[in-house]
């Protein structure tokens, strides 16, 4: 027994290790596919699950005291609302849900205003920090009204021919600085820095080679100067303060006297605190005709388009700049708003040039003009050649930049010039009448 017991053992041993020995054995090229697979097909179903999953936490799953420290109702958590109902939680709740918070719900915006530091008005909006110097405030302050003695007729228009004086064969103009209350519009009134108490200043009108005196008297209440933009002239005729000649004081005058030597559109301004001077209107268009004749294309009206900001706020006028608080909401050409900006009126076939002039001094206007192309025939004052004089409809003006333009009048109706950036033919984000700010209508019959 004890044998047949050990003999049976014996060969089940080896009945199993014969068994054991006849597996087929994987090769590594079997491994390492099994291993490509498997991790295909791990990668299948995290894609899977990423695609049709939500990994969000849900607020359905969450109590208040499963999150210590936070509160989950709407106090805690401005812009999000754990609860289940979802009706008044602005924005994004915790599943990725987006949708507004109804009307009844927001609270009331919170109203800025105007403020005073030191005795200056300072637009609302306006970021103020200790370190800001008082220098730096006054140059973004309103217009002090108690120094205003002025105010113009609300139907008075700027860009009035100066007719000058002549003297020994010298032409000679007269050009008044002082603070005046203008008129953009019926009901809108500006303070304003004026040159002959009308905004923009009056147009000097020369021809080329003309002697010219402009005596320039200052009734401001600060330093001013006034510069020839573009203008080839003696150095110290040129008009920047503190560099070419010392500004001229309140009260006194300086005299700007050279010979024309050029042709086409240019324009003065101040240049002494010029983000705040000329922004606030102390600008005029210089027109010089040339002294032989003229090679531009005939054309048989002439129009002078003067850009310009306005930031008024509260019944206060504060430079336009393009940083907080003194962002405008007036824009004007020529020294009024539409529908107060001049109507231009032609026959059909008639052909009107227009000057583009960027007396602003901070933003760029792409001026438009509905009713067909116009050719560009003049730029910053020189005189394209005919190969160069290309056709637009809409043409970028920015501060300083001048365009001479010839628009023909081709089908009858009310065209519009307007500025192309939406806003900016508003006034104060309100149109009126089919548009405003930088907005004229030219009348076709």
């Amino acid at each position: 027994m004890k044998t047949r017991r050990n003999i049976d053992m014996n060969s089940s041993a080896a009945d199993s290790h014969a068994s054991m020995s006849m597996k087929p054995k994987a090769t590594r090229s079997q491994l390492l596919a099994v291993t490509l697979l498997t991790l295909l097909a791990l990668a299948f179903g995290v894609f899977i699950a990423a695609l049709y999953g939500n990994f969000t936490m849900s607020a359905r799953n969450m109590q208040p005291e499963s999150m210590p420290g936070m509160n989950m109702g709407n106090q805690s958590m401005p812009g999000m609302n754990m609860n289940n109902d979802n009706k008044s939680m602005p924005g994004t709740n915790m599943s990725g849900t987006k949708f507004p918070t109804p009307i009844s719900s927001l609270s009331p915006a919170p109203m800025s205003s105007v403020t005073q530091m030191n005795g200056l008005v300072m637009p609302p909006g306006m970021i103020m920090t200790s370190d800001m110097s008082m220098e730096a405030m006054a140059d973004m302050a309103a217009v002090d009204l108690t120094k205003i003695a002025y105010t113009a007729p609300v139907d008075a228009r700027g860009d009035q021919t100066l007719t000058p004086k002549l003297e020994n064969g010298v032409k000679v103009f007269n050009l008044d600085a002082s603070l005046i209350k203008w008129n953009i519009l019926p009901n809108v009134q500006v303070a304003a820095y004026a040159f002959n108490r009308q905004v923009p200043g009056p147009q000097i009108r020369v021809t080329e080679g003309d002697r010219v005196r402009i005596v320039v008297k200052n009734n401001l209440p600060e330093p001013t100067t006034v510069h020839w933009h573009g203008m080839i002239l003696p150095n110290n005729m040129d008009g920047p303060a503190d560099v070419t000649q010392k500004p001229i004081a309140p009260g006194a005058s300086y005299i700007y006297e050279f010979t024309v030597k050029q042709a086409g559109t240019y324009f003065y301004h101040s240049h002494k605190d010029v983000d705040r001077q000329q922004t606030l209107g102390m600008y005029g268009a210089l027109i010089i005709d040339p002294k032989n004749k003229p090679e531009t294309p005939t054309y048989d009206q002439d129009f002078v388009v003067q850009l310009q900001e306005w930031t008024v706020k509260q019944g206060y006028t504060f430079p336009a700049m393009p940083m907080e608080g003194l962002m405008p909401n007036f824009f004007t050409i020529n020294g009024k708003a539409y529908p107060s900006t001049q109507t231009i009126n032609a026959k059909i076939g008639q052909k009107i040039r227009f000057r583009f002039i960027g007396s602003n001094n901070a933003f760029i206007h792409p001026m438009h003009i509905h009713g067909g192309p116009f050719k560009i025939i003049e730029t910053d004052g020189n005189l394209l050649p005919a190969t160069a004089q290309i056709e637009k409809d809409t043409i970028n003006v920015a501060p300083g930049e001048r365009y001479d333009v010839i628009w023909t009048a081709r089908e009858k109706g009310k065209w519009l010039l307007h500025c192309h950036i939406a806003h900016h033919a508003t006034n104060d984000n309100v149109e009126v009448e089919g548009g405003g700010g930088l907005t004229m209508i030219i009348n076709v019959t």
